[in-house]
């Protein structure tokens, strides 16, 4: 189910999942969450409301705590999650679809689908275009002929040269024969209030980046198929006549490579009950987020569609 699906749905289906927890998974000390971005983005906002949803179900004994290690686009953080003891202790969440098209675009040390158990897809995030309030560009026809008129001399933010959302925003560029000098930035966060602060003249975050921050930010496109379930206002590209690439950034948990077979099982219990718990719902509507659980299994198969799908853009940034 995707967040543009719906609060309801979610709701709903946290009562189908309330089966006791994680017998296998009995940590004694606090789990290390590591998470390879700086606070604020939406990537940090699910790791966040994990935790406190963790404490408040009373699911493990000891809390979660989430680190910030940003850095290389998120490699930092993705290199010393691979490299934890795989004992249970320590855990990653991330973008990982900004993680996965890094490493196709980069040498990396890690790759998502090589170095590590994939535990669960806990949310997905859809990037949208947006610009500062006071911009001249006041829908998205307004940005393309600026874009025509004088290509390149605009410029637009994103998260970091081969995360989702500097490929969504690429694609798109490239897709409609436009061109811009992109900046990156460390996360949703930061690269926000680059738009907010005029340091660009646009930039490509998730759509959840809005919420809280309307007087401050215009939204002129959802790049994904269908609108928000959340921003319901916010057209889509493709709605008004333009063409792109479906680029967005599944929430993913990861474990150390060679975790036990059963910790992983009872890890994947306790996400789903939290993912799909009215609780987590609540929280992360207040994010302008909707929660998106898959199992381990179909979150890989996702990773490797999306893999797929964005060759060819990966192949236009080198």
């Amino acid at each position: 189910m995707k967040r543009r699906d719906l609060f309801a749905g979610i709701v709903l289906a946290g009562f189908a999942f309330a089966t006791p927890a994680v017998a296998d998974w009995a940590p004694d000390r606090p789990i290390n969450v590591i998470l390879p971005y700086s606070a604020g983005g939406g990537t940090d906002a699910f790791a966040r409301a994990v935790a406190a949803a963790v404490e408040a179900q009373g699911l493990l004994d000891v809390p979660m705590v989430v680190n910030n290690l940003p850095g290389a686009g998120g490699i930092t953080g993705a290199a010393e999650a691979a490299g934890a003891r795989p004992d249970g202790q320590t855990i990653m969440i991330t973008s990982a679809g900004s993680f996965l098209l890094t490493s196709m675009l980069q040498d990396t040390p890690v790759s998502p689908l090589e170095n590590y158990e994939i535990v669960a897809q806990i949310g997905d995030l859809d990037p949208a275009i947006l610009v500062p309030m006071e911009s001249p560009f006041q829908t998205l026809p307004d940005l393309i002929a600026a874009l025509e008129a004088d290509p390149g001399s605009l410029r637009w933010a994103h998260n970091g040269v081969g995360g989702a959302h500097n490929v969504a925003g690429q694609s798109f560029l490239n897709a409609n024969g436009v061109e811009a000098t992109g900046v990156p930035f460390q996360g949703g966060g930061p690269t926000r209030a680059a738009v907010i602060g005029a340091q660009v003249d646009f930039g490509v975050v998730g759509i959840q980046q809005a919420a809280g921050f309307e007087s401050e930010l215009r939204v002129l496109g959802l790049l994904a198929p269908e609108r928000d379930g959340i921003a319901a206002e916010v057209p889509t590209v493709p709605e008004q006549g333009f063409d792109y690439v479906e680029v967005s950034s599944p929430i993913v948990v990861f474990a150390p490579l060679g975790t036990d077979p059963e910790i992983l099982a009872s890890m994947e219990n306790l996400f789903q009950q939290v993912a799909t718990s009215d609780d987590f719902a609540v929280a992360m509507r207040e994010r302008g987020n909707v929660p998106e659980f898959l199992v381990g299994t179909e979150a890989r198969v996702r990773l490797e569609v999306l893999q797929a799908a964005t060759t060819d853009v990966i192949d236009s940034l080198r």
